[in-house]
């Protein structure tokens, strides 16, 4: 039983800031932020992107300065994401196999200069691809599970040899976290993590990044094939499942604010780390926000954040990692 008014007034707790920090339920700090950083050839490159105003894309050398200023700010993992030239694409995606590719270069780049940061990397194919999904597709533009999988697999490996520390399968393939592990074990790569897309969701919030990447104009119908439909609820349950039973060390939901009760449900039934990603739509809606006046940059990172915090999630993925980063060390 709790007292009533007056005895109890819960506005008491929230009189003042000292007591209102005491009395925080939840905690955001830099350490709960992956930064996600696109990678493009040359040197001393940035690539502003147009639909993700401040993203831009970066050379390798310009991606160190990135990691080393993530290391400042406390945040302790970048995310990388190549775009990759036309050239390089291909039907079958096998740029993602080259052992010298964007990637590898950055991967190694990173731990080489700054060894004290984490390395998230990307296993899909659609940043390679000619067509822009994230698998290999049939004759009649179906992506294909069995034969992507095996793909994915090598391409996780050639990202582990390069020095990756947590392979992110984001293709949404069955299967493809069991024959990752199977593999990476096999190759004594015993302490690489396997963060899963495990409900990632077929959403119209991912278009910025597409153009980042440079698979939005190339991509030939859509993912509904193998990215949920965001009607299912239940149907995450059966996928999380799925890949930790395979192996996967942390999930992720995808996108993030649109599926925060995913985020909840997920944590609430397996207790296992459960990440966000908040994408390039969620982003580029903020900074339009901000942009037309409609709300303060800073007082929206941060709340938006929080939501993901509150809602469970060990760690968000965000473009304003670095922002929010300084604001909470500030």
């Amino acid at each position: 039983m709790s007292a009533s008014y007056p005895a109890l007034r819960l506005r008491r707790t929230r009189s003042t800031g000292w007591s209102r920090r005491l009395h925080a339920e939840t905690v955001l700090t830099p350490a709960d932020l992956i930064w996600p950083l696109f990678v493009v050839e040359g040197e001393r490159v940035e690539q502003p992107i147009a639909s993700l105003p401040g993203v831009s894309r970066w050379s390798v050398d310009q991606i160190v300065a990135r990691g080393r200023e993530a290391r400042d700010l406390g945040i302790p993992c970048v995310a990388l994401f190549p775009y990759t030239q036309p050239e390089r694409r291909t039907e079958d995606g096998r740029e993602a196999l080259n052992p010298d590719n964007l990637m590898c270069q950055a991967i190694r780049a990173l731990k080489d200069a700054v060894p004290e940061i984490g390395v998230l990397t990307d296993v899909a194919l659609d940043p390679y691809t000619s067509h822009g999904h994230d698998g290999l597709v049939d004759a009649a533009g179906y992506v294909v599970n069995d034969t992507t999988a095996e793909m994915l697999v090598a391409q996780a490996l050639n990202q582990a040899a390069a020095g990756a520390d947590i392979i992110a399968p984001s293709d949404m393939m069955d299967g493809r976290i069991g024959m990752i592990r199977t593999a990476l074990e096999a190759e004594s790569h015993h302490n690489v993590q396997i963060m899963s897309y495990a409900a990632k969701y077929a959403s119209a919030f991912y278009g910025p990044f597409r153009d980042a990447v440079g698979s939005r104009g190339l991509l030939k119908g859509d993912k509904k094939t193998y990215q949920m439909d965001n009607a299912n609820a239940e149907e995450a349950l059966r996928e999380v499942a799925m890949d930790l039973a395979e192996g996967a060390d942390t999930v992720m939901v995808k996108p993030g604010l649109p599926y925060l009760d995913i985020i909840v449900r997920v944590r609430q039934a397996f207790e296992v780390p459960v990440f966000a990603y908040q994408v390039s739509g969620e982003y580029a809606m903020l900074e339009a926000s901000v942009a037309a006046g409609a709300g303060d940059r800073d007082a929206l990172v941060l709340e938006t954040l929080m939501a993901f915090k509150r809602a469970g999630c060990s760690g968000v993925l965000t473009y304003h990692a670095a922002h929010a980063a300084k604001l909470l060390n500030g």
